[in-house]
């Protein structure tokens, strides 16, 4: 998001800075886990003979293609390199920012709000081994505890115990503009967003590189987890119902405390020591 289409000073947009400044850009609000995901990119980046921008947004492609259930991402290769880092207001939005501010910021670079929930459903892939579009599900249950040491800058009441729930997913999910809007087609989503401030017509499609994530289990569709159902949930959508969905068997769900990988975001959540990062 180092890029406007009415602030020229911000960024030139999807060019892998992050990776090139990282000394700079790791440091400014939005990016203070960043240092520790580019640690270990960078040291793979020269051998493969691609720029830093080229090489983020194929890790990227190849890691969601991972996912059970998840689209095949596109990739667009040959990317200049980085000139510059994004100005210190960097405009990338916050877990705090206001839903008005959220889509206003995304709306400067041409998304709609619908788009901006395509996007945010990448959370549930960052968190999910089967991404079966539990964003809004889970994102409506009632908080009721905070999984770490209590309430942090960002993160409101969670429905179960080991979820960090961030105010701007909360607050998306409940807000008329953006409560009833599905959040499929995060495929050309990402694509849009991995072109931002890039010329399409220089760069070519290496899409077909890219693995075919399997498909999901047939037994495995939108449900609620275990231990939770409709009477948990905070309904936000005026104008559709809530869809009537099984519940998974089992004790009340909890989520397991992640590996806390070189210091970042999970670590201070959960005042965890980190555990070093792996040399590859």
């Amino acid at each position: 998001m180092g890029f406007s289409e009415t602030k020229q000073v911000l960024g030139t947009g999807a060019d892998g800075s992050i990776i090139t400044f990282n000394s700079t850009e790791s440091l400014l609000p939005g990016n203070e886990d960043m240092d520790f995901v580019v640690s270990w990119l960078k040291p793979l980046i020269p051998s493969s003979g691609l720029s830093d921008g080229d090489f983020l947004y194929l890790a990227a492609a190849v890691g969601v293609a991972t996912c059970p259930g998840a689209p095949q991402l596109q990739f667009f290769a040959g990317r200049p390199r980085a000139v510059a880092p994004v100005s210190p207001d960097s405009g990338v939005p916050k877990p705090t920012d206001s839903v008005t501010s959220i889509l206003g910021r995304f709306s400067d670079v041409g998304f709609a709000p619908s788009e901006v929930v395509s996007l945010l459903s990448a959370h549930s892939i960052a968190a999910n081994y089967l991404t079966d579009k539990p964003f809004f599900i889970e994102t409506l249950l009632q908080g009721t505890l905070f999984p770490g040491n209590g309430s942090n800058i960002g993160e409101v009441l969670s429905p179960m115990n080991g979820e960090v729930r961030l105010q701007s997913d909360f607050n998306l999910a409940r807000d008329a503009r953006t409560a009833c809007v599905d959040a499929n087609k995060l495929r050309g989503r990402l694509a849009k967003l991995s072109l931002l401030g890039q010329n399409k017509g220089e760069l070519i499609d290496c899409s077909s590189i890219i693995p075919v994530p399997a498909p999901l289990p047939p037994t495995i569709r939108p449900h609620f987890p275990a231990g939770f159902s409709n009477k948990n949930v905070q309904k936000a959508c005026a104008t559709q119902a809530f869809p009537s969905l099984t519940v998974d068997p089992g004790p009340v769900t909890s989520v397991p405390r992640a590996t806390c990988w070189g210091g970042g975001i999970d670590c201070w959540l959960h005042q965890q020591p980190p555990t070093p990062i792996p040399v590859v």
